[in-house]
This record gives structure tokens, sequence and C-alpha cells, in this order.
């Protein structure tokens, strides 16, 4: 992905909203995907880095560090359970109906970064094919609404990509050069 260049697309000096960065999930197949935002109705939810980061001092007095590849989770709470969404409509099924935790442990998600874009508009995204998703059960404030706290913890082989979000959905291509 080396030779795509992607630019932050406001001004200098003014901050990107919050509603350009979106993580999709996938409720149709890898091959055929149907693409659907997750975190309607959530005030507030943002990407964890869990680095693995370690230091160490040496017999010589020298201070290093150590980092792997970042584990990255993100918390949608709470996500009130809505009819119109496909994707939620398909973690209910595999939670409440089947219990399928291996499903749930294989989810195909998208994270698209509308905010940085390249010389065509494309924003720059990321699909991770075998993400956890883990609804953690119906529940809510008496006299509320029903809600499913969702925690994702992005996985499987990261490829990257452009996205382009139309009016008719989200189409995501992969990197020239990747697998």
């Amino acid at each position: 992905m080396a030779e795509e260049k992607f630019t932050i697309k406001t001004p200098a000096g003014q901050t990107v909203a919050r509603e350009l960065y979106v993580v999709y999930g996938n409720a149709g197949t890898y091959e055929a995907p149907k693409w659907h935002p997750i975190g309607k109705r959530v005030e507030d939810s943002s990407a964890e880095n869990d680095f693995s980061e370690e230091s160490k001092q040496d017999i010589l007095g020298g201070t290093y560090g150590t980092m792997k590849k970042p584990i990255i989770s993100q918390d949608f709470d709470p996500c009130e359970i809505d009819p119109e969404d496909e994707y939620q409509a398909k973690l209910i099924q595999l939670l409440v109906v089947e219990q399928n935790v291996q499903a749930l442990a294989n989810q195909d998600l998208l994270r698209v970064h509308l905010y940085l874009t390249d010389e065509s508009g494309n924003a720059f995204a990321e699909r991770y094919p075998s993400s956890m998703v883990l609804p953690n059960g119906p529940g809510g404030e008496g006299g509320g609404s029903l809600t499913m706290p969702t925690s994702i913890t992005f996985g499987g082989v990261r490829e990257t990509g452009s996205a382009k979000v139309t009016a008719e959905g989200v189409t995501f291509t992969k990197a020239a050069g990747e697998e």
C-alpha cells in the first residue's frame, strides 16, 4: 500500500469530525459483502490500540523498548436494538438464537477512515475478516430501550485498501499488491 498516498481532507487548523471514522459489519458474505455501520445511537466510541509494549534495562544502564503490531479493540455501549440494522440482527441471531460463539469470533469488519482520502476521493480502509464481535447481551434500564452493548476485537489478516461510501452502500477495494 506504500504507493497510495492518503491525506487528511480538512483545511489546516480545522479539526476532523468524529463521524468520519466508521466501523462497518458485514451482513453478507466475504465475496458479496453487505456493509452496515456499527454504532447508531452510540454517543462515544473509540478504538484502543494495545501494542504489548515492554521496557527493559540492560546491564550497561541503557533502556530499550519493544512493541508489537497493535491489537485493536472498540466498544459500542449502549447500542440500542434497531430492527432496521441488518448487521445487528445478524449478531442477535448468532447470540440469542444460535449461541454460535465460533461465528461471533469470526466476523468480517471494515474500518473506514473517511477523513483520509486519496486523489480520487476514496477513503483509506482496513478490512479485518476474522474479528471477534462480542454482543454482551440484551438489557438496559427499566422503562428504557433494550440495548446490546458490543465489544469488538479486530482480527484476522489485515487487508488495506480504499472505500467508496455512497447512498447505495460501501465498496471496499483491496490495495494493489495485497494478496
